[in-house]
Formats: C-alpha cells, sequence, structure tokens
C-alpha cells in the first residue's frame, strides 16, 4: 500500500492552484459539475476539508470533527479562494509532516494516521478541481498519473487497475465518469484504513454502499462475474435495516472481500452485529462460486479475526454451520475455532476466545 506524505499534498495544491488560475476571471457562482455547490462553494469546501483534517491530526480526535467551519469573507475573489485553498493546504501539509505516523484520528470512512488523511486531502482537490473546471466548462485537465495511481492505491484498494489509466479511473470510481465493461457507479467511498489481510483486503460496506447492494446494485465493487452472492446481499439489508433503525455501528457490520491479485470483489464477511455486553460478536462469510476452493475465505476469516480482537472489550468470536457444509467447517478450524456444541436445527456452533493478555 502506497504511504503518501505531505510532499503529495503540496503537489496536488500546486496542480490545483496553477489550474484554477487560468479561470479566476470566469464567475464562480455557476454550479460546480454534478454538485449542488457553486464553484465558490466547493472551493471553500476544498479549504475546510484541508483545515478539518490538518485539526483531526493536531486534536487526536477519537469521535467526530473539531465543533468549528471554514467560510470565506464576503467579497472574496476567486483569486482570493485560490490564496485560501494554497494557506489551508499548507496547513494540512505540515500536520502530515509532523504527526506520528503510529497516530490515528476519526473520518467517517475509518481511521486513518497522517498518510490516509494526506491521500484524502489529495484525492478531494483534485476530484473538485475536477468539479469546478468542468462547472466552467473546461474539460481537458487532467492531474499527474503517478498522483492519481498513489491515491487509488492508498484509499480505493477494491479498484481493478488493469481497465483504465489513473485520472479516467478515480473518475469512476468515485461516481464521475464511466469506463468499459463497468456500470457508473451510484454509491461509492473510499477505504481509510481497510483490513488487511493475506491475498485479499477487507472493505467495510457502509450503510450507503449496503443499501444500494440490498437494491441489487454492485455497491460501487467490480464484483467477479458471478457476485455479488445472495448471503452479501442479506448482510447489506441487514446493515442497511441497522442503520434505520439507528443501532448500526461502523466496523460490525459487513465486508466485501477483495481479491489483491485482480482487485475483484468475490465475497462477503462480517459481523452479525455489535459485541454484546461480554463481548461476545458472531461472524458470517459468503464466497461466489467462482472463488471457492482457494482458500480466499480463511484468508478473510484470519484477517477479521485480528482486527476483532485489537477492539476494546472484545472477549470472543462465534459461529454457526450447517451440519453438512464440510467447506465451512474446515474454514473455521483452519481459522483456529474450536467446536463448541450445537444448533437448534442440528449444525454446528464454533468459537474463538481472545488470548489472555
Amino acid at each position: 500500500m502506497t504511504i503518501m506524505s505531505s510532499e503529495s499534498v503540496n503537489r496536488s495544491v500546486s496542480l490545483t492552484a496553477q489550474a484554477l488560475r487560468k479561470v479566476a476571471h470566469l464567475d464562480w457562482s455557476v454550479p460546480a459539475a454534478g454538485l449542488e455547490w457553486s464553484c465558490f462553494d466547493t472551493a471553500v469546501h476544498v479549504a475546510s476539508d484541508f483545515t478539518g483534517y490538518a485539526t483531526q491530526l493536531t486534536g487526536r480526535s477519537t469521535s467526530g470533527y473539531a465543533p468549528f467551519d471554514i467560510t470565506a469573507d464576503p467579497g472574496t475573489t476567486p483569486d482570493g479562494l485560490i490564496q485560501v485553498i494554497e494557506a489551508t493546504g499548507g496547513l494540512l501539509s505540515a500536520a502530515v509532516a509532523v504527526t506520528d505516523p503510529a497516530v490515528r484520528a476519526w473520518h467517517p470512512y475509518g481511521f486513518a494516521g497522517p498518510d490516509g488523511f494526506a491521500a484524502m486531502g489529495v484525492v478531494e482537490t483534485l476530484l473538485h478541481t475536477h468539479d469546478i473546471l468542468n462547472g466552467l466548462g473546461v474539460h481537458d485537465w487532467e492531474p499527474d498519473a503517478d498522483l492519481c495511481e498513489q491515491v487509488l492505491d492508498r484509499l480505493f484498494p477494491q479498484v481493478p487497475r488493469d481497465v483504465a489509466a489513473p485520472w479516467p479511473t478515480l473518475l469512476w470510481v468515485t461516481g464521475r465518469g464511466a469506463l468499459p465493461g463497468l456500470p457508473r457507479r451510484t454509491a461509492w467511498r473510499w477505504y481509510a484504513e481497510p483490513v488487511a489481510a493475506e491475498r485479499v483486503v477487507l472493505c467495510e460496506i457502509s450503510p450507503l454502499v449496503a443499501a444500494d447492494i440490498r437494491d441489487g446494485g454492485t455497491g460501487g465493487f467490480a464484483w467477479a462475474g458471478d457476485g455479488p452472492g445472495e448471503g452479501t446481499r442479506v448482510a447489506s439489508t441487514m446493515v442497511a435495516k441497522a442503520r434505520e433503525e439507528g443501532t448500526f455501528r461502523p466496523g460490525w457490520g459487513a465486508y466485501a472481500i477483495v481479491r489483491e491479485q485482480d482487485r475483484r470483489a468475490i465475497g462477503g464477511i462480517g459481523f452479525h452485529g455489535a459485541p454484546d455486553a461480554e463481548g461476545n460478536a458472531e461472524v458470517g462469510y459468503d464466497l461466489v462460486p467462482s472463488a471457492r476452493g482457494n482458500g480466499y475465505v480463511t484468508d478473510a476469516l484470519k484477517g477479521l479475526v485480528v482486527w476483532a480482537f485489537a477492539q476494546p472489550g472484545v472477549t470472543a468470536l462465534h459461529a454457526e454451520v450447517d451440519a453438512g457444509n464440510a467447506p465451512s467447517h474446515a474454514v473455521l478450524g483452519r481459522a483456529g475455532f474450536e467446536r463448541t456444541g450445537s444448533t437448534e436445527n442440528g449444525g454446528a456452533r464454533y468459537t474463538l476466545r481472545a488470548a489472555a493478555q
């Protein structure tokens, strides 16, 4: 995975400033392409993101954004807005440069360290520069390919790299364009810190993505030809319902299993809900038929186990398997689970307890 730095932030801000100065004489009150904001408001949003990300790192926030906002003074010109973007981009760059790599701070798309917030700052400025320019009638702007590739590698581990150049791929993955053979995205997100496992990476299916999968969509993933499976759609329905009922807890729902080899989603894995008062949580998984028999679920389950036991208060993980599902019994055994009893319908119940501290 690419580690992004303050230099990446500086480069993106420089590219943005150069591009926007060429259109500073135009009317920025017009809508930015694909957004409800004007070009003016979109530029302010970029500055707000830069400042918010910087203060997440300096404030070591663990529960939300600091309660403040960024606005532009009345009468600010486009040239003034570009100065604000450069100044606030410098704040983020400085915060990234001085923050210990081990620090983690809150973001709606997952906790992240300085490299994660650097990557988020880069993607915000590149995409919103595109939105502003397109709103002003400029449609041929393209940032450096290697910078786009870095962002894709750091924040979008679920995106195939063999279908287009980095910039069109970044536009596609964020719902701003189409690619050959892949549907235009109606739901998407990035992954600040996906769960890494051997040969696969686990990308959380957030409520918006879950609702799209529940309703027959792809959730923004490039699926193997026979996916997503019914089990993944059922799990996504549970996530969407939990959000509607106010019981959803980030991290304790479903994840897409993405094969590192080709970055295709091949199944789902996750929890039936957050841990109970005693620290017990139940896991389940689903793999598309074309990917079965290769050990991918075992890899995914081992990665999920590591993540779960790193969370405070988790004492045990449980799973239930039908009696005749021999492959699933084998998966749990390879992941260290022990058979601890039977279910009412004759299946088996397995448990893995946290190691003693």
